[in-house]
């Protein structure tokens, strides 16, 4: 008999007859949408594979694991949107770095409120999922700013408190843009397009930010 053509799939492709692997940004998107909703634990593999509409096995064939598969979503995710945050311009005073930081940190969030609800799912829980969030985005993140936090403060400019309990007061109202159910009931419009989202993201950073720097008390 001759050679025969290699049947060896690649790990991740369908058969010939199955039904089509969606496009890898859907695969992430997805993953994403679902480590959010359903959290880490209760995000398995068949159901995800359900929501990706492909077979049992496709997470292991085409990531190694669900644990890979996770960390490949947030890397698209979190590298993507912290990519977008630009840093404030040369010759900005510390006040202006921290305004910046705040503003554009609530508009990632208000863009993908996914994402915000899968870090905010994982701070609550010790694992090696957390130690990957912080020590690859959130850690460089906040070394952005925290320079000029600890210059205000030694100037009086801000409140001297402990660093973690400033990084909360930011990142703690983001809830007000991501959790959509208890913001409508708080009167919060049902549907919004993209820009109002902003202005609610940029509304919210004022007053974060002017609660921070006391502009109110001087």
């Amino acid at each position: 008999m001759g050679d025969q053509p290699s049947t060896t799939r690649r790990p991740g492709r369908p058969r010939a007859d199955s039904t089509a692997v969606p496009a890898e940004r859907d695969v992430l998107l997805r993953g994403l949408e679902a480590f959010a909703e359903l959290g880490y634990d209760r995000a398995s593999a068949r159901e995800l594979a359900r929501r990706l509409g492909v077979g049992p096995t496709f997470i292991n064939d085409r990531y190694g694991s669900k644990a890979a598969y996770w960390r490949a979503v947030v890397d698209a995710a979190l590298g993507g949107q912290l990519a977008g945050m630009v840093p404030a311009g040369p010759g900005s005073s510390d006040e202006d770095v921290v305004r910046q930081f705040v503003r554009e940190f609530y508009r990632v969030s208000s863009g993908e409120p996914h994402l915000a609800m899968l870090v905010a799912d994982e701070a609550a829980r010790d694992t090696e999922r957390l130690d990957y969030l912080y020590q690859r985005y959130i850690e460089p993140t906040l070394a952005l700013v925290a320079p000029s936090i600890e210059r205000l403060m030694a100037s009086g400019r801000m409140a001297r408190v402990p660093m973690d309990v400033v990084f909360f007061a930011i990142i703690a109202p983001v809830s007000g843009l991501v959790q959509e159910p208890l913001a409508r009931l708080l009167g919060s419009p049902r549907h919004m397009e993209q820009a109002d989202r902003l202005a609610r993201a940029r509304a919210l950073a004022g007053l974060v930010a002017d609660g921070l720097l006391a502009t109110g008390q001087r």
